[in-house]
């Protein structure tokens, strides 16, 4: 994924959300439908994290120092991460509060300002709309032949995954919303609008488990990408380079793979030889995957009995590779 790509999401997707969350409380402080609220809360808890998103990426981009020789990085897990806690308590806890405190006082819809809160979810289904198939279109350039599901389990850069999960939840949760305010201007009874409250607090509260679960498996570290790992190892392998005894790779970023290997060489090369062999597999691995940035190899010699490495790992879960990988 690319970092423009993630930046023209994620800045969709902040201007979309600051102008809904705008006429949403303006619905609500003509109204007092609790829909409208917590849409409105919603929207704000969007745009923060929006904000934290572009924060997050400006932070990874500092160079690497004393205190942190690989990087900054993983700012944008860490800010990721944030996001889903807000999501959490501002979004869906709020609106759970809100649709419990409704359901025990329910208000109907009443007074000329009637239409506000159908007219404003409209326009804001619209402009959702617009900000998710942006996020949708800069997705597709970058998942291959991979599914959503996929897509949003194993893509190591987190801005466009969020981005795609909290647009998809805000539409959802303005279909909610109408539906709520709807049967509540039909019937006069206030609790529609407090249980579609409470179905958008249950769908926050879904989301923002989903995110942290994938951006708390993005922070403890994962390998490289399947296919990452086995360009990697075809790059590695030539030269005085025999064969491949161990392999470990590691996002330091979602733009930074560490690789660290343990290669077998001819036991009758000299020291010269084999530094010369692991200057030259450095540079393969890094023309054969770009974003390659630190390399470390150990040379040694395959004793018997040792297990061959040269067959692909197989793909579990969110990262590439077998255990002795991860």
């Amino acid at each position: 994924m690319s970092a423009q790509g993630g930046t023209k999401a994620v800045v969709a997707a902040l201007l979309a959300n600051l102008g809904i969350a705008v006429t949403k409380f303006g619905a609500w402080a003509l109204t007092g439908a609790s829909s409208m609220l917590a849409e409105g809360v919603h929207s704000l808890a969007d745009s923060g994290n929006q904000a934290l998103l572009l924060l997050g990426g400006r932070a990874a981009k500092r160079a690497a120092d004393e205190e942190h020789p690989f990087g900054y990085g993983r700012e944008r897990y860490v800010y990721a991460f944030v996001v889903s806690i807000v999501l959490f308590a501002v979004g869906g806890l709020f609106a759970l509060y809100e649709a419990f405190h409704k359901w025990q006082h329910p208000e109907p819809i009443e007074g000329r300002w009637w239409w506000v809160p159908l007219a404003v979810l409209v326009a804001a289904i619209v402009m959702e709309s617009f900000s998710f198939r942006t996020a949708i279109h800069e997705s597709n350039a970058v998942r291959g032949r991979a599914s959503w599901v996929e897509f949003v389990r194993r893509a190591k850069q987190p801005e466009l995954p969020v981005v795609l999960l909290e647009d998809l939840g805000a539409l959802v949760g303005l279909v909610l919303a109408l539906f709520g305010v709807s049967l509540t201007l039909l019937t006069g009874d206030g609790r529609w609008d407090a249980a579609g409250t409470a179905c958008i607090g249950v769908l926050l509260v879904l989301i923002a488990i989903i995110l942290a679960i994938e951006t708390k498996s993005l922070l403890l570290g994962e390998s490289a990408s399947r296919a990452h790992v086995t360009a990697i190892r075809s790059a590695l392998v030539g030269e005085e380079v025999r064969s491949i005894i161990h392999l470990k790779t590691l996002h330091l970023g979602p733009d930074e793979i560490l690789v660290a290997a343990k290669i077998e060489v001819d036991g009758a090369a000299t020291a010269a030889d084999v530094a010369r062999a692991i200057d030259a597999a450095e540079s393969r691995v890094r023309a054969a995957v770009d974003i390659t940035q630190v390399i470390h190899l150990e040379p040694d010699l395959r004793r018997a009995g040792a297990e061959a490495s040269a067959v692909a790992p197989t793909d579990r879960g969110r990262s590439a590779g077998s255990p002795t990988e991860r």
